[in-house]
């Protein structure tokens, strides 16, 4: 007697649509949602670019210690309700960051860049900004990014495929379509980023609910989880080159993301280029990065997902080489283009990996640890651009030395043998 497949690939589809909402319910405690008030709360709470950042680091790293715990949450009473108190829980921190004001109680943060003396300045930063912004890194970037990589990854096991495509391709056009919202609304604000932030801690709130929808469609919603008997542990898949490989290699692209995003601008202008140029490749690259969401989930339902992680390190590898190059308006758009390939196959092979890799049994705790590397990778690419600049005077140089280890970490996918850690007991 044949089942009908309808109810658990609707019950699929839902959990892809939760975890994408989760996902983009993360946009207050990254380092995009951060920028679209940078420069208005630095103007009001009277903050200089160097305490901001500084600011931003440390609260980016102390962030990343809530990885951990709520992977093991979610391993041991479901998702469900760590989803739920983890969504409130961001939703208070942004709205208390809009309570923050001027001249109140101040921090000491040492300055994560080293000075010519040798020594480590420090900067002063209000104490309960640095608080809020902490919280908000902790329950966002950290928190409720693993609790959407839990709900996608328990959903879908180890056959990814097309559900880890469309879960990329949603998160992609919830930020673009979030970005566009602001960008629509911000001239009403009047520089008000109390406004847009509380605006946005509402936006979140919706959220909540969704957690629900997770009872009836995913499995989830247990502390237990169906095993065939080769999932592996936390300690063991730390045990394994191919957590290590795989981690470095999503972490770094994330690293390169987030120091060359930051600086875009001023790596275009070094070569030449207007803002407008930097406006368009900001809209042309995450263009390209869709459609490679969509490519690489299907594609890794026949190709090993070393040999499509090797192939986007190499493609990154080659545009970064080539950057100190660029002369032609059309050199830019390609380097985009290259770069938004890139980054489009990695974050679904990220989003991919560990469930194919371990097995559903303890994914939250090994996606934890996985989204820990990320997070401490994105807190230093900033820096590691900001100080490469300084000790040679201009990015292009800066740029290639990353190539180079993207071309490293490719290599180093090619020695995963994936199969053997699956389905091996020994």
């Amino acid at each position: 007697m044949k089942t009908d497949p309808t109810p658990a690939r609707w019950g699929l589809i839902v959990s892809i649509g939760v975890a994408a909402a989760a996902m983009l319910g993360t946009l207050p405690g990254r380092t995009h949602g951060l920028g679209l008030i940078t420069e208005w709360l630095s103007a009001d709470l009277k903050l200089d670019r160097v305490a901001f950042a500084t600011l931003n680091f440390w609260a980016t790293l102390l962030g990343a210690a809530f990885c951990l715990p709520v992977g093991w949450l979610i391993d041991k009473i479901g998702v469900r309700w760590v989803f739920l108190t983890v969504v409130l829980g961001l939703v208070a921190s942004v709205l208390g960051m809009t309570t923050v004001q001027p001249n109140g109680d101040v921090l000491w943060l040492i300055v994560p860049e080293p000075s010519t003396s040798g020594t480590y300045a420090t900067a002063p930063v209000p104490r309960d900004l640095f608080l809020m912004v902490l919280l908000t890194r902790g329950f966002g970037q950290s928190a409720l990014s693993v609790v959407s990589l839990a709900i996608i990854g328990k959903a879908v096991g180890r056959s990814a495929g097309w559900p880890m495509g469309l879960y990329s391709f949603l998160v992609a056009i919830g930020f673009m379509a979030a970005f566009g919202v602001v960008k629509a609304v911000e001239s009403s604000l009047m520089n008000d980023w109390r406004m847009l932030w509380w605006g946005i801690g509402l936006g979140v709130l919706c959220v909540a609910p969704l957690a629900f929808l997770l009872r009836s469609t995913n499995r989830t919603d247990t502390s237990m989880t169906i095993d065939d008997g080769t999932s592996r542990t936390l300690l063991q898949a730390l045990r394994t080159y191919s957590f290590w490989v795989f981690a470095l290699a999503t972490s770094y692209y994330g690293l390169v993301a987030s120091g060359t995003s930051l600086f875009h601008q001023a790596l275009l202008a070094e070569r030449g280029f207007p803002r407008e140029v930097f406006l368009n490749i900001t809209i042309l690259a995450p263009m390209v990065g869709l459609a490679a969401n969509i490519a690489a989930g299907f594609l890794s339902r026949v190709v090993p997902l070393r040999f499509i992680l090797c192939f986007a390190l190499v493609v990154q590898g080659v545009a970064m080489v080539l950057f100190p190059t660029v002369t032609e308006l059309w050199h830019v758009y390609a380097y985009a283009m290259a770069m938004g390939l890139a980054g489009g196959i990695q974050t679904v092979v990220f989003f991919s990996m560990w469930g194919k890799l371990y097995g559903p049994k303890h994914l939250g705790k090994i996606q934890a640890a996985a989204q820990l590397l990320t997070v401490l990778a994105s807190a230093a690419g900033p820096l590691v651009l900001a100080v490469g600049n300084k000790m040679v005077g201009h990015y292009g140089p800066v740029v290639q030395w990353l190539a180079g280890v993207s071309f490293v970490l490719a290599l180093a996918t090619l020695l995963e043998r994936r199969s053997r850690i699956a389905t091996s007991r020994s």
